[in-house]
């Protein structure tokens, strides 16, 4: 018994050597991909075919609706992903947690067509753990065939008039940061009793709010079943090609401006291929087809230029703002966690 046993150990043993030899002789046999985390209609997918044709990298692509919903997925099992394209304040705290890789940049050469005013930040100040991957601002989105008043102030999501008609996000940060910024504050405060007004304000709105809401905000406001709601200027361009009505506002209190940035995670599997793909992604013909697709503009001076140049003054000034409406918008930072602890209290608090 013991006999046929190690014949039948040895047998196995020269199979397992066998197969290992062929996948050295043959190294195309191992499946070579990259699994990308993205915000939801943020990219456009036929992109994936001609990367997969130029390196041989299968794609497997997954969506998120908000930066909180990536980070809770980091904690849980951040090495599922490979590439992971979160917004700015975001991608602070992840360094801060140690939870990105450093990238190497041999294997992003694109890099260099970045613009220097976009990739040199403060939520990465040393520039090690990201590339930027689209940049944008925040405003109200509204039918202008039901809405004849003119839109130009964040009151507007305030107003009872539009009593059912509301759509808010449904992320503390975001919610937070229209309320804070229609009462005069920073984004970026850390004053308890400036965000407990700010909740306050929330309060006395929700009987007004129709949903808070991310994605399905595209069928509510192209197909008028919400009138006015809050999203990002981006999604705008996309929305207005299935409902001319609708029109989009910077309000005049100032809003946010933001950039997404693509990062790996710590232990990713598959960091090469990330990184094939973050250059990949950086380039000038690909940035521009992901802009056509996508509404936003690219970090790619050339292509953002491209891009530009095909769009009409009333979209232009939407997605390329001049340096006045910037001017008064702020980027998201990493708060402190007792603030972070606070939003989360009262934002659970005001979704009961």
């Amino acid at each position: 018994m013991k006999k046929i046993i190690g014949i039948l150990l040895a047998l196995t043993l020269s199979l397992a050597l066998a197969s290992c030899a062929a996948k050295e002789a043959n190294p195309q046999t191992t499946a070579q991909e990259v699994n990308v985390y993205n915000w939801g209609e943020y990219i456009d997918e036929i992109i994936f075919d001609d990367f997969e044709a130029e390196t041989g990298i299968t794609v497997n692509y997954t969506t998120f609706q908000s930066n909180e919903e990536m980070y809770a997925a980091m904690k849980l099992g951040g090495t599922d992903y490979d590439v992971i394209i979160p917004s700015d304040y975001m991608v602070e705290r992840l360094i801060d947690e140690d939870m990105l890789e450093k990238l190497d940049f041999a294997n992003i050469p694109n890099l260099s067509l970045i613009d220097d005013s976009v990739s040199i930040s403060a939520y990465d100040p040393t520039g090690e753990f990201s590339v930027p991957y689209m940049w944008g601002t925040v405003g109200i989105i509204y039918n202008s065939a039901e809405i004849t008043d003119e839109i130009t102030s964040w009151s507007s999501l305030f107003n009872s008039d539009y009593a059912g008609q509301i759509i808010m996000f449904n992320n503390p940060r975001d919610a937070f940061g229209v309320a804070v910024k229609y009462l005069g504050y920073s984004l970026n405060t850390t004053d308890e009793t400036q965000i407990r007004a700010a909740y306050d304000l929330l309060i006395e709105q929700k009987p007004l709010v129709q949903s808070y809401d991310m994605d399905t905000i595209y069928d509510k406001l192209e197909g008028g079943s919400a009138l006015i709601g809050v999203y990002y200027a981006g999604d705008y361009i996309s929305m207005k090609e299935n409902n001319p009505d609708l029109k989009f506002v910077l309000p005049t209190e100032g809003s946010n401006v933001f950039t997404d940035v693509m990062c790996i995670p710590k232990g990713a599997t598959n960091k090469a291929n990330g990184e094939a793909f973050i250059n990949f992604m950086t380039s000038t013909d690909i940035a521009v087809r992901n802009m056509e697709m996508t509404g936003y503009v690219s970090p790619n001076g050339a292509a953002a230029e491209i891009y530009g140049d095909g769009l009409d003054v009333e979209d232009y000034v939407i997605q390329f703002p001049s340096q006045d409406a910037l001017s008064r918008c702020e980027p998201f930072l990493n708060l402190p966690q007792a603030t972070l602890d606070l939003y989360s209290q009262l934002w659970s608090d005001l979704k009961k």
